[in-house]
Formats: C-alpha cells, sequence, structure tokens
C-alpha cells in the first residue's frame, strides 16, 4: 500500500503535471509543424503566385510608375499582407460608384459646353501647339477655349478678397462658393454677412467645402447652421469612422462664381491666413484671378457637377449665361482635375508648357514633390537651354514635405534650375509662366496628392495681356527671395536631408 500511495504523489504531483503539459505542447508543436511542413511550399507556392499575379497586374496598370513601385515594395516584403491591403483599397464599391456617378454627370453636363469651332480653326492656323492642346482638353474634360474674356490678376489673397466682396454685395441671382478649407475669423465673417442679406433679396448662394480640409475647422453640423440663413451646403466627402480609400479623394478647389457672369479662381482658400491677418508662417502669399466671359459656364459646369454627385441633379442651362463682353483678349481655357478618370490633366498641362518652353520656365509652389517624368521634364528644359526657375518657401507649413521637396534641390541646381526661396514668409500660389505667352493660376499644387488625388481647378491663360502682370509678379518675387545654390546645400543639415531622402518612398502618400 505503501508503494502504491508513493506512485500516486509521483504521478499527480505539480512536477509530473508540469512535465506532461510541456509533453503535450511539444508534441502539438512538432505535429503542426510537422503537418505544415508537408504543404509548406504549396502554401508559400500559392502565396508567391497571387503575389506575382498581383504584381503583374499593378505593372501593367494605367497609374503612375511611382504608385505602383509603392505598392509593389509593400506586397513584396509582406507576402499576402501586402496583397489583402492593395485589394482593399482597389476592390472598393464606394470607389466605383463614386466614378461611375460623376462619370455620367461628366457625360451629362457635356452639351452644355460647347467649343466655338470658329475660334479652333483660328488657332488651328496661328498656333499649333495651343490647337493640339486646346484638341486634349476638349476630348478629355470637355473644357473650350474661348478669346472674349476679361481677366484681373491678384497678386496677394487680401487683393482678391476685397475684389470678391465687391462683386459678392452686387450679386443679382445666384453666388456659389467652393472652397478646400473655410474657417470662422474675419474673413468668412465678412462673406458670410453678406450672404446672409443677399438670401433675403432671393439670390440662390450655395457653398461647399471639403470634410477634410475643415475637419478642426467647423462643426460637423455648421451645414444646418449655413442652412438655417437659407444657405445651401454641402461637405464634400465627410470624414467618417470607416476605413475607405475614397476618403483618399478631396476637393482642393478654390472657386467663387457671382451670376454666371464672373469667376475667381486661385490658391486662396477662406480663412484669415489667406489675407494675412492671422500670421502662421510669416507672410502668406497667395494668388488668384477673376474672369469675365463666357469661359465663366466651364466654372459652373465644374462646380455642379461636383454638387450633383451626392444630391438631386441640377439642371445646368439656368445657371448658363451668354456674355454681353465683345473685346477679345487673347485665349483662356478654364479646366478642373479629377483623380477618377485616367488622364492626370493638372500634369499634362504642367508638361506641355515645360516641354514647349523656349526661353523660360517660372514656376511657384508650396511643395515640390517630383515623380520621374516632372523631374526629366524640367531637367531636359533646363538642358536645353531653357531658364527654368521654381519659387519655394523659406517658412514651410508642413516641415516634413518641405525636407521631402529640398531633397531635390541638389539634382535640379546640377542641371541648371534656378531654385529661389521666399524671405520671411510662405508661398501658397500655384503657377507657371512661361515665353511672355501663357501662365496657369489656380489650385494645382507641384506634388502627388494635387496631380493625382484631388478634384482641382486651374485656368490656362494665352497671349492675354494679363501675362505682363504675372510675371511683374514672378520679378518681385524673385528679387524677395534668397538664391539657393548647390554651395547652400552643402551647409544643409545631414540628418533633414536624409529624411527627406527616406521620405521620397512615402512621396505618393504625401
Amino acid at each position: 500500500m505503501k508503494i502504491l500511495k508513493i506512485i500516486k504523489n509521483i504521478i499527480f504531483s505539480r512536477l509530473t503535471l508540469a512535465i506532461f503539459s510541456l509533453t503535450i505542447q511539444i508534441c502539438l508543436i512538432v505535429f503542426v509543424m510537422s503537418y505544415f511542413n508537408k504543404h509548406l511550399a504549396w502554401i508559400f507556392g500559392l502565396f508567391g503566385l497571387f503575389n506575382t499575379l498581383v504584381v503583374l497586374i499593378i505593372i501593367n496598370s494605367k497609374s503612375n510608375p511611382s504608385y505602383k513601385i509603392a505598392w509593389i515594395i509593400p506586397i513584396l516584403l509582406f507576402p499576402g499582407v501586402g496583397v489583402l491591403v492593395y485589394l482593399f483599397f482597389k476592390l472598393q464599391i464606394s470607389i466605383r460608384l463614386m466614378r461611375k456617378r460623376l462619370k455620367l454627370e461628366t457625360e451629362n453636363s457635356r452639351k452644355y459646353l460647347k467649343q466655338d469651332n470658329e475660334i479652333l480653326n483660328k488657332i488651328k492656323k496661328e498656333d499649333r501647339g495651343l490647337y493640339n492642346l486646346s484638341n486634349y482638353l476638349i476630348k478629355t474634360s470637355n473644357y473650350p477655349v474661348y478669346d472674349i474674356n476679361n481677366i484681373e490678376y491678384f497678386s496677394s489673397g487680401l487683393l482678391q478678397f476685397r475684389d470678391m466682396i465687391s462683386k459678392i454685395k452686387s450679386a443679382k441671382k445666384y453666388i456659389f462658393i467652393e472652397s478646400f478649407i473655410i474657417e470662422k475669423g474675419y474673413m468668412f465673417n465678412t462673406i458670410l454677412n453678406i450672404l446672409k442679406e443677399k438670401v433675403k433679396e432671393d439670390v440662390e448662394v450655395r457653398i461647399m467645402y471639403d470634410g477634410f480640409g475643415s475637419l478642426l475647422l467647423l462643426d460637423h453640423d455648421y451645414p444646418e447652421v449655413l442652412k438655417s440663413y437659407g444657405i445651401k451646403c454641402k461637405i464634400f466627402s465627410p470624414i467618417k469612422p470607416i476605413i475607405s480609400a475614397h476618403q483618399n479623394y478631396r476637393d482642393h478647389r478654390k472657386i467663387c462664381i457671382i451670376d454666371g457672369k464672373i469667376a475667381y479662381t486661385g490658391s486662396m482658400n477662406i480663412a484669415d491666413e489667406y489675407i494675412n491677418l492671422k500670421k502662421r508662417f510669416g507672410y502668406w502669399k497667395d494668388t488668384g484671378v477673376r474672369i469675365e466671359g463666357d469661359v465663366v459656364n466651364s466654372f459652373v459646369v465644374m462646380f455642379l457637377e461636383l454638387w450633383n454627385l451626392t444630391n438631386n441633379i441640377d439642371e445646368y442651362s439656368k445657371y448658363l449665361v451668354k456674355s454681353n463682353i465683345k473685346n477679345k483678349n487673347g485665349n483662356i481655357i478654364a479646366y478642373s482635375d479629377n483623380p477618377l478618370d485616367e488622364y492626370e490633366i493638372g500634369k499634362r498641362i504642367y508638361l506641355d508648357i515645360i516641354n514647349n518652353a523656349l526661353n523660360y520656365v517660372y514656376i511657384v509652389t508650396p511643395y515640390l514633390i517630383l515623380d520621374d517624368e516632372m523631374l526629366s521634364s524640367l531637367t531636359y528644359a533646363s538642358l536645353r537651354g531653357v531658364d527654368v526657375r521654381i519659387i519655394m518657401p523659406e517658412i514651410p507649413d508642413k516641415k516634413l514635405v518641405n525636407y521631402l521637396g529640398k531633397s531635390y534641390y541638389e539634382e535640379l541646381l546640377e542641371v541648371g534650375v534656378k531654385i529661389y526661396e521666399f524671405k520671411g514668409g510662405f508661398t501658397h500660389s500655384k503657377m507657371f509662366i512661361s515665353d511672355d505667352v501663357k501662365a496657369v493660376v489656380g489650385s494645382i499644387n507641384l506634388d502627388y496628392r494635387s496631380l493625382y488625388l484631388h478634384f482641382e481647378d486651374a485656368v490656362y491663360i494665352y497671349k492675354n495681356k494679363i501675362i505682363n502682370n504675372i510675371k511683374k509678379d514672378f520679378i518681385d518675387m524673385f528679387n524677395n527671395s534668397n538664391e539657393i545654390t548647390l554651395d547652400n546645400m552643402k551647409k544643409f543639415n545631414i540628418i533633414k536631408k536624409i529624411i527627406g531622402r527616406i521620405l521620397r518612398f512615402l512621396a505618393p502618400l504625401m
């Protein structure tokens, strides 16, 4: 009996139970490893085949090469997981629906913008380059070229704001305002007080702003506040607590339309820093234009297209006006760019200016994030003798983005591109000018988000007397900037240089 008790104590001791438990776990691990070992080749083979198929799909897609690389690297580094993330973003139904709705809306609006063939034929005889560019815009987005217009250029946000106020006060039928950012303050309150009075005069007022741009600046129910004043309001793509690829597409446009007779666009949002009433990054440099003529109809159509994406379809014709302006003043094309088609209109027009420049190309932009095609075009233009100059801010609003932008400086400087940094301030302007004959003023930055992920707008101005004013402003900016040289770059902080180079991997996301 004593022996049986000893055996029982040994069998049920903690040590024995621990050894038994460990033995079971080891046997289980060995079994699982042995089982999967037999099938490991198949599992990795399937992952490898699946990864290869997705990579081949990405390589053969129409997207930008930089975006392709940005997807391929994580897919290869993280087999399975990278593919699932890619498929999650690419196969979302919301994106397909948004693309389908926009396509239908664009097709519906095409009949309201008709190209005057007499203008086009005249351009064909006089300037083949402008004719080709006009054809491209007509075929890809249906925006006509016009030759009768009045344009006023504003070298600061404050000048544009003051002019807008005077014109908004004179509105008789409707006012449409679209902005990436709206923030309460003197600027917006001044506009809002006028809009309230206009509503009482039976003027139709609509405001559309971006859900991300004003996320922390306006209450989520602010559209209801505006509606209580009689103002129609819409948030473009409100931010929601759901992971969705369509949240990546933002409305970055800046448009104000009055009675279908006047349109404003440029780089200015609606907040006090844009008119330098609030100092954030030194002097804030914005630019814009006021346009009159039939070209305003292009702005009306682009505004209603985006408004109608999530609304009952509005009838375009009641907002379109035949201008009574008679004077011919060069040519002008108002155009928009959207991230849901394959044309990259904003980028193509910038490249057209660079690639066809004979004497000079001047550029001002707050951000400099270049893909290979843009970098190659700037390099080629400089090496063939074109005076290429780029103005950047001395005081950036986003330091990491600025480090990334500076990572291109040496490559550009080595081929003769001149780079300037605007002294004591932030250049928020987005403009190109070339050879005293062509210019672009609008909302399109020289970065991936503007060129590929945002809804944007701009005007292409050709042989218009206002180009002299734009060039004069560029000269003033050069005179108020520090020119960056290769010697300057040697003094640039090595840590910041390394950060900038590393960030190139994330460039498509910035």
